[in-house]
């Protein structure tokens, strides 16, 4: 599953995925994202959080390629992840050295503690 919300008032978008996540839900996620990076200010920051994935297919890729993009056409400030497990990253990282402007901060951290503390800083 693939969950995208946004606060507005904290400038913050968040992306959960859990399970086992396919294509139909990324896609499904990124109408939903679209809207949501609308409503947000240039500089917004976002919160991606792996904890509950299983497993990503890598069918999902495009999709993800295609968010980046969009969180980088419209403004973004800085990117924190949940990932407990290093192995679930996908490869977001290095995803990120093509999709997001130079310089735009990019924090892994493997607890919610760690990551509220970097949004926050």
């Amino acid at each position: 599953m693939v969950e995208v919300e946004a606060n507005k008032a904290k400038n913050l978008l968040t992306i959960r995925f859990s399970g086992d996540v396919v294509p139909e839900e990324t896609q499904r996620s990124t109408g939903r994202l679209k809207a949501l990076v609308a409503e947000l200010k240039p500089g917004f920051r976002l919160l991606t959080d792996l904890r509950g994935l299983a497993t990503m297919d890598r069918a999902c890729l495009p999709d993800v390629k295609s968010n980046m993009d969009l969180c980088n056409q419209k403004g973004i400030s800085k990117v924190v992840r949940i990932i407990p497990d290093p192995e679930k990253d996908i490869g977001f990282n290095i995803l990120s050295l093509f999709h997001y402007r130079h310089g735009i901060p990019i924090i892994t951290c493997e607890t919610a503690a760690e990551a509220m503390k970097a949004l926050s800083g």
